[in-house]
């Protein structure tokens, strides 16, 4: 990348800085501040929370019963009870609970890395304009300074009757148009300014330092189509949503078999006092065993239905996503090619402009003719060079649209 220049326009959010900041610096900045990413991954987290919860035992439940008229047994009248169970869920459950959960966090991870490829997308979609406006405003102070040359030498024309006044008035014309242009061009800076700042959560005016040159690059045919959907995070998180899908239906079903308690009863009996026996006041001790009945089937079929549906859907939505990047891949790389036939074109049409105008200007310069073909020659210059710029800007913007939708930064 060339060497980053120096950019002054305090009042507009630009301001010189020793080390420049690269669009590399950009990204970083944007990663670690942009809201929006950081609650993506906050909701990973939040996801990875749910596999714990869903792999644990349910509680035990603990119960005491008091006997407010004692039931008399042989060994003593029974006071109260304690009783302690554990269910457990069939054999497999849990961990089919976890590696749908697991599959779920996965997949909202690659939600996550999505949103952070985009993310370096709309940074680049909003520096690229920054750098066409820095360039427009350049080159409109720049035909104001030729504007102001060739007034002088109108004005020197006509005082020696080589020209008319006509050719001064139509100069001052054209002064104003550029005037009113850069101040136009002056006043669009705040809100890219803004825009680019918020990206980064940053204040509205802090200072951005902007590339003084863009270039093309020869890329290769078919630039990273065998990655467009070899790894790709939207059609990843799908993926893991497939297979979570697949977890939860076995999950459902294992959850539809009979689930195992054991426990443990502890009655509290009082001794009898008509009578002395070996067992007199022996508190018991209980262990039991219970199965669950899912005798109401309805639920359990519903819940491996809806998993199938889900599978269903999320393969749907891969396939219609898979098409999407498919489709744009191949507009983007159309905007690509197009925008460097166009830069080749401009460069070409302002090299024999600029001769042209040399050639016109001189005879001008002998004869005080033609001074309306200079001044639209000039103007013509002015408007390939804007052109140009804007299409050196479009072009990266569509080249960081394809890093986007080919997962460049994964």
């Amino acid at each position: 990348m060339k060497k980053i220049i120096i950019i002054i326009f305090t009042a507009f959010g630009f301001s010189t800085l020793t080390n420049a900041q690269s669009l590399d610096d950009y990204f970083k900045l944007a990663a670690e501040n942009n809201p929006g990413l950081q609650a993506k991954y906050k909701s990973f987290e939040a996801a990875m929370q749910k596999v714990t919860q869903v792999s644990s035992l349910p509680d035990p439940n603990l119960s005491f019963g008091y006997f407010v008229s004692p039931v008399e047994t042989r060994v003593g009248p029974q006071r109260a009870r304690f009783s302690l169970t554990q269910m457990f869920p069939w054999f497999g459950t849990l961990k089919a609970q976890e590696d749908a959960a697991t599959l779920m966090a996965e997949a909202t991870y690659q939600e996550f890395l999505d949103a952070r490829n985009k993310l370096y997308y709309q940074v680049s979609a909003s520096y690229y304009p920054l750098y066409e406006l820095h360039k427009l405003i350049s080159i409109e102070e720049e035909n104001q300074r030729i504007l102001s040359s060739y007034k002088e030498i109108a004005t020197i024309q006509f005082q020696n009757d080589k020209g008319s006044m006509v050719d001064v008035l139509r100069v001052d014309i054209m002064l104003k148009d550029a005037t009113s242009n850069l101040s136009i061009l002056e006043q669009k800076q705040k809100p890219l300014v803004t825009r680019f700042n918020k990206l980064l959560n940053r204040s509205d005016d802090d200072n951005i330092v902007v590339q003084d040159s863009l270039f093309t690059f020869s890329l290769p045919a078919n630039y990273r189509k065998d990655s467009l959907l070899a790894s790709n995070p939207i059609l990843d998180e799908l993926e893991l949503k497939i297979e979570a899908s697949k977890a939860s239906e076995q999950a459902a079903i294992k959850q539809g078999l009979p689930k195992l308690g054991v426990g443990l009863d502890y009655v509290i009996v009082g001794q009898r006092t008509d009578v002395s026996l070996p067992d007199n006041g022996q508190d018991v001790f209980m262990p039991m065993v219970s199965v669950s009945l899912p005798i109401f089937r309805g639920k359990y079929k519903a819940a491996q239905k809806e998993a199938q549906l889900m599978q269903e859907s999320y393969s749907l939505q891969r396939e219609e996503a898979a098409n999407r990047l498919i489709s744009s891949y191949d507009m983007i790389w159309f905007e690509i090619q197009k925008q460097i036939e166009l830069i080749q074109l401009y460069e070409e049409q302002i090299q024999e402009s600029r001769q042209s105008l040399n050639l016109l200007f001189s005879a001008y310069s002998t004869s005080g003719k033609d001074f309306e073909e200079v001044l639209r020659m000039q103007q013509q210059i002015l408007k390939y060079q804007k052109m140009k710029a804007t299409a050196l800007s479009e072009y990266h913007i569509a080249l960081a649209e394809l890093d986007y939708i080919t997962a460049k930064s994964k």
